[in-house]
């Protein structure tokens, strides 16, 4: 049999193009939002460019006053949070928050403002942020999608069974939250997942889950909005309830405030001046007896010991004012 030819290849030619299938781009498989509440479209704010400036404000407004009510649904699982937190700082322990983007952003402000509030070690409460510290000030989103850097750089951080692990996304599928938690878990720390949709895999993987369903954004997607918001009064709550029901405040009043300049050194006065009754030149010898420092103040006069036994007092109530003013 005689051999068969074989045909060359086409050749392009100015004529003749040859055009191949563009090739795809490796990597993970897209993301499905449609079923994500924070991602559908919002009726009530359609238009929204076309509208004067007080009618955007007007329906931001009215969508901002669904958010409390959507919290006030979560009330039950914010409370367990509350107390797992004050049980983990009440014995040494730390609350760890992690998070990325607007939701990382949000947990680092309530971490950085617990110290000078309720005077606790800066090493209490913590956060880990996707893209580090640079990403608080600009856009590193793209870090959130490895699972890999979320549980290398909370494994820095060396949770443990005395520690809470809070994750915070609004989707509750940001990969990078999701595996830091999951990593948390394995570990016997405690934890929970802050969320704006249900069913999430952060949910999931955590103890605690407070699911705060906002609803569709102003601005399709931008999470930002309501579910930032809705975030912050969460973590305001989980914060200041714990540090409540550990006597870091006094009745609702900020007793363990850092008197660092004029405002605060008066409102140190005045608080000395409102639980021990005494006058306001009796308020500031007390505090400048006491270096400065409100509780150590405020034991003084209530109990009517030195600074050294106020101090002891203290330190035996692991900082409970009002334990310490009791004795």
């Amino acid at each position: 049999m005689p051999a068969t030819s074989k045909k060359s290849p086409p050749r392009a030619t100015p004529s003749n193009p040859i055009v191949r299938p563009a090739p795809q781009p490796a990597g993970p498989a897209p993301e499905n939002l449609r079923g994500l509440t924070t991602e559908t479209a919002n009726v009530a704010s359609a238009g929204l460019d076309t509208l004067p400036a007080l009618a955007v404000a007007r329906i931001i407004n009215d969508e901002d006053k669904k958010v409390a009510y959507a919290v006030e649904r979560a009330l039950p699982q914010i409370a367990q949070a509350i107390d797992a937190v004050a049980h983990a700082i009440g014995n040494g322990g730390r609350l760890i928050y992690v998070g990325a983007g607007t939701s990382g952003r949000i947990a680092a402000l309530d971490a950085s403002e617990c110290p000078p509030t309720f005077n606790t070690d800066p090493r209490c409460v913590q956060y880990v942020m996707a893209g580090g510290d640079a990403a608080l000030g600009h856009a590193a989103e793209f870090n959130e999608d490895s699972r890999d850097a979320g549980e290398k750089e909370l494994a820095k951080k060396k949770p443990g069974r005395g520690d809470v692990v809070c994750g915070i996304a609004a989707s509750g599928r940001t990969p990078y939250t999701v595996a830091a938690v999951d990593y948390a878990r394995r570990l016997g720390a405690k934890t929970i997942a802050v969320v704006c949709n249900r069913n999430s895999p952060l949910a999931a993987a955590a103890e605690i889950a407070i699911e705060v369903e906002v609803g569709p954004e102003v601005v399709s997607g931008s999470t930002r909005m309501k579910a930032g918001t809705a975030q912050k009064l969460v973590l305001n709550m989980i914060t200041t309830g714990a540090m409540a029901r550990l006597g870091y405040v006094y009745g609702n009043l900020m007793v363990n405030v850092h008197l660092k300049n004029r405002k605060l050194i008066e409102r140190g006065i005045t608080i000395v001046e409102r639980i021990t009754g005494a006058s306001r030149d009796q308020a500031v010898v007390a505090l400048d007896a006491a270096d400065q420092s409100v509780p150590i103040a405020l034991v003084m006069l209530k109990a009517g010991v030195s600074k050294t036994d106020a101090q002891k007092r203290l330190k035996a109530a692991k900082g409970n004012v009002r334990r310490a003013m009791k004795g």
